[in-house]
């Protein structure tokens, strides 16, 4: 909402990405949207159940993208950029794909979100619970297709392009590679991973349901940390002069430093925030305060800001093969040295 924006940019944030914005407005379904997945300390116990000493896993969503119109959203962009000038504000955007008609929404809700001062466009290619076939992962999923809408939206855009990659892909490199293709300005990863809630072992019904019926949703919060680094490992080293804007499981600096280590520039939170006030005004305090003592434990090295540390340890990540063996030789996946294959044929033929 407009009043979060605001409050989100009074708390310290540098950049706000607003709520999927489409051409229509989308009816979502009844009741709760989200739901937060906890977990026991000292037991095994998972449940979306409040309860004294459980600690967050991870969230879990089935929301669409914004039930407001466009024209509801224009004026309030302007409002936002006019009150922060200095602030970041990315517009999510979101149309079909299914014809040439609905490739021109996404040049229009393109337009229309720069000229109300937008800095960036975030193409969500990646939202995995769609009701449409020709949204959201469903898109993101298809190279061609991908490629295709970052074209259409950069023949009209003035202002940079991002394409949100969904990680429920067997290769998100060659999904990137068709956004970078199309001639995305930078690649956003990961959106929440295709899930289901829970069930209450003693209801037998879905914690999350209407009329006892759910659909899959996207997991998101500290659970998906590690999948998302994983992510953005394969593209920081498939692409690496290319910008990345790293989104998963972030709460603290420590979690934000992984991802520019592997080489992001930005990075992005949301899980944390919705819990923090809505709008996170400890998680940015938090993460400024951890990015200004790093910095300043690093200065010998030189380190003033994120680009002098981003991706210095991109080249950590390796193929298993490349691990070092209790004795110390080369290991080749289980083959001893290069030409054992062919030598083996020969024997076998003499």
């Amino acid at each position: 909402s407009e009043s979060n924006i605001l409050r989100a940019f009074e708390a310290g944030w540098g950049g706000v990405v607003t709520k999927t914005i489409g051409l229509h407005p989308v009816v979502n379904v009844v009741g709760p949207k989200t739901k937060f997945l906890r977990a026991d300390a000292d037991s095994p116990r998972l449940s979306m159940k409040k309860r004294p000493g459980a600690a967050l896993h991870s969230s879990w969503n089935w929301e669409l993208i914004s039930d407001k119109t466009l024209d509801w959203w224009v004026p309030r962009l302007g409002r936002i950029k006019a009150a922060f000038p200095d602030r970041v504000l990315v517009a999510s955007i979101m149309a079909g794909s299914g014809n040439d008609t609905e490739l021109r929404h996404w040049q229009k809700l393109a337009v229309a979100c720069q000229e109300q001062g937008c800095d960036a466009l975030e193409l969500n290619l990646s939202c995995p619970h769609m009701d449409r076939p020709d949204m959201g992962s469903n898109v993101g999923r298809d190279k061609e297709l991908v490629s295709i809408v970052t074209k259409v939206v950069k023949e009209i855009a003035k202002i940079p392009v991002w394409a949100k990659l969904t990680p429920s892909t067997t290769d998100i490199v060659v999904e990137a590679r068709g956004a970078l293709l199309g001639g995305a300005d930078a690649i956003v990863s990961s959106n929440t991973f295709t899930s289901l809630p829970l069930i209450d072992p003693e209801t037998l019904e879905f914690e999350v349901n209407v009329d006892g019926l759910v659909s899959t949703g996207g997991l998101g919060g500290p659970a998906i940390l590690p999948l998302s680094l994983a992510k953005m490992s394969q593209l920081t080293q498939a692409f690496p002069d290319k910008s990345f804007s790293g989104i998963g499981g972030i709460s603290t600096f420590a979690h934000a430093l992984n991802y520019f280590l592997l080489g992001c520039g930005t990075v992005q939170v949301c899980t944390a925030a919705m819990l923090d006030a809505a709008v996170g005004p400890t998680v940015i305090r938090e993460l400024t305060n951890g990015l200004r003592q790093f910095l300043d434990a690093n200065a010998a090295k030189g380190w003033r800001r994120v680009d002098d540390f981003r991706g210095t340890r991109r080249d950590r990540v390796v193929a298993q093969s490349k691990i070092r063996r209790p004795g110390e030789k080369d290991y080749r996946g289980g083959y001893e040295a290069e030409g054992y294959a062919q030598e083996d044929i020969a024997t076998r033929t003499t």
